[in-house]
């Protein structure tokens, strides 16, 4: 197939443009409700603040994570077995109808399926995007791929706030499923991974979730994946998203929840290009991801720690924990570079995405220990747990700078 995606002498230039464009249209859907959660919720009479507001906004992003940890799922091995591309289509359109509907829902009932369509499509992005990327790059710059996708994508954060107090509720989610539906036009001009396409014909086994798990190595590898990508959705599902709690109890006043994420998403953009550079750099992703806890946990004492500070102070301190936790970018590549290629598509697309619904156990303890132990020491409960967690998985990762990706798992000498 000849097209402008596949024209010079980079032909993988376009499938890292049009995947950046997929990112960001993703982290806009992610972050919207936490922007407009306010003026729908009270729309449906819910009052902010209030205990039931607090249960309804918790169970509703909850609902989407949990569409996403099953999406990842789906799509992770629809990407191993029908094809990298026709998961992203499949992706884009689901996700793309969820806004849509969630533009036109009467009920809290339909708004909870709503999300959790919308997370069930947006499992698909990402993991297909960044395996496309990597399969498609030369392996001692596919890192920078994964950069400018994470870097450029995560600015959708900063669009959702933008919108959903521009437009109101209803019209943002309107917004949201008309940029998936240009993407989806767009994206119809990408090309297959060539890798994939030689995959199809030699491994008719492609996609077996359960091959994970068929050695103990190969098991403790994808689980270490997962677990260094702990500390990224804790600070964010639970610091960020709940933002308004801890500004409250360090003294800070008229902090909106929706400009805190933003703040903390421009730094995850900023974090995102830093750790690229290191990367290269340092020719490793194991050290950069492990000075990047190391500074995560000091942010994180200091954040659940601080006196009573202005509202422009907070924003600032939720700016520099998007920096803390701008690893992102890292932690998809090295789990897109940790396995062969008739399974790497699944583990691309399930590991981020059970590290964002591991959110819903992470919120549900802080929801049970907050009222017990106080929110900042509930957190800083949960924070060290998921910390500690993932500096385990990350000694027992072997590293993947300049890794050779097209090789089959069953024939790995690590399998």
């Amino acid at each position: 197939m000849q097209n402008s995606l596949k024209s010079g002498n980079a032909p993988w230039l376009g499938l890292v443009v049009v995947a950046a464009l997929g990112y960001f249209v993703d982290i806009y859907d992610l972050i919207l409700f936490n922007v407009i959660k306010g003026p729908s919720l009270q729309e449906f009479g819910f009052v902010p603040g209030s205990e039931s507001f607090k249960a309804i906004e918790v169970a509703l992003f909850n609902w989407q994570m949990f569409g996403m940890l099953l999406g990842g799922l789906a799509f992770g091995i629809l990407g191993d077995r029908k094809g990298r591309v026709f998961a992203l289509f499949g992706s884009i359109l689901l996700y793309s109808l969820a806004n849509l509907a969630n533009a036109f829902v009467q009920d809290m009932t339909t708004y909870q399926i709503c999300r959790f369509f919308a997370g069930l499509g947006l499992a698909g992005e990402l993991g297909a995007g960044v395996t496309l990327v990597a399969e498609s790059m030369p392996k001692r710059i596919r890192g920078w791929g994964t950069v400018v996708i994470v870097t450029f994508g995560t600015l959708g954060a900063v669009a959702a706030f933008l919108v959903g107090k521009e437009m109101g509720w209803r019209n943002a989610y309107l917004a949201g499923g008309a940029m998936g539906l240009v993407l989806l036009f767009v994206r119809m001009r990408s090309f297959e991974s060539g890798m994939f396409l030689r995959t199809a014909k030699a491994s008719p086994s492609r996609g077996n979730f359960l091959t994970l798990f068929f050695t103990p190595k190969r098991a403790i590898r994808y689980l270490s994946c997962i677990a260094i990508g702990l500390p990224i959705w804790f600070a964010v599902g639970v610091l960020v998203a709940l933002s308004s709690r801890f500004a409250a109890a360090s003294g800070a006043v008229d902090v909106n929840v929706g400009k805190a994420i933003m703040f903390a998403y421009i730094g995850i953009s900023v974090g995102d290009l830093a750790s690229g550079f290191l990367s290269q750099w340092l020719a490793s992703r194991r050290k950069v991801i492990l000075l990047y806890l190391v500074f995560l946990t000091a942010l994180t004492a200091t954040y659940l720690n601080l006196p009573s500070v202005s509202a422009t102070t907070f924003y600032w301190m939720t700016f520099l924990l998007g920096c803390g936790v701008g690893y992102w970018a890292l932690f998809v590549t090295v789990a897109s570079e940790q396995f062969g290629t008739e399974i790497r598509s699944t583990v691309a697309n399930t590991v981020p995405n059970f590290v964002r619904g591991a959110v819903i156990p992470i919120t549900f303890s802080f929801q049970y220990l907050g009222p017990r132990m106080g929110v900042q020491p509930a957190a800083g409960a949960i924070g060290a747990v998921c910390l500690a967690v993932a500096l385990i998985g990350l000694y027992l990762l072997p590293e993947t700078f300049g890794k050779e990706l097209d090789y089959l798992e069953k024939d790995s000498d690590n399998a």
